[in-house]
């Protein structure tokens, strides 16, 4: 049980970060870090991390402290990760099969289970090992169980797919796609757009 109902949005998106680090200081046989080494890898302030856990419960020990398995195992069942996570992947292009080609979904579990597209010239062609489908044909994700869907493709595209996610039951949409999303208030939705990305960055430079 959490130790508070109000977590913070963004303590929440700074838990996949702690365990990327535990995870990879458990590959490499580290057995504690304390939170001043941690901060110091993940450019934060001790107390952030501190403070961020501490939403969770109780974790480390003053003058030891985390221990990385511990502290690994625990983060993954607060972000449901302890199970294999499935997801689909809409849109075979370019920024598809970077995306159905990337390792780092292994380390938090996740597998894509399914890629569709609506092009006659990718559809039945193989794609990192998996065979892309027609997106009219989404529907049989349902069966499956299936909860998260990444959304890879162009703005004039995205609400159609959407709405077919959606009605697919998908709960939980990453949407690579430059456009905003309208969904049932069950459906999260997180939208990433690189090029406002590098907008923001430029600012700072």
């Amino acid at each position: 049980m959490l130790k508070f109902r109000k977590i913070p949005a963004e303590t929440i998106r700074r838990m996949p970060r702690y365990l990327r680090a535990f995870s990879l200081l458990g590959q490499e046989g580290q057995a504690y870090i304390s939170s001043q080494a941690l901060a110091g890898q993940l450019h934060l302030k001790p107390p952030q991390i501190r403070k961020d856990l501490s939403y969770f419960g109780d974790f480390g020990t003053r003058g030891v402290g985390y221990p990385v398995s511990d502290t690994a195992r625990r983060i993954r069942e607060i972000l449901k990760l302890d199970v294999a996570q499935k997801a689909v992947l809409i849109g075979a292009g370019r920024l598809g099969t970077a995306i159905a080609s990337y390792p780092g979904f292994a380390m938090f579990g996740f597998d894509i289970a399914a890629i569709y597209d609506n092009s006659p010239a990718k559809i039945g062609k193989k794609l990192a090992g998996l065979t892309i489908q027609d997106i009219q044909t989404l529907s049989g994700i349902a069966e499956q169980r299936i909860r998260l869907a990444i959304l890879a493709v162009p703005s004039e595209s995205a609400q159609a797919c959407a709405t077919l996610l959606v009605d697919a039951g998908i709960r939980g949409i990453l949407n690579l796609s430059p456009s905003w999303l309208k969904v049932p208030k069950r459906v999260k939705v997180v939208s990433i757009d690189l090029a406002m990305e590098l907008g923001t960055l430029l600012f700072y430079l």
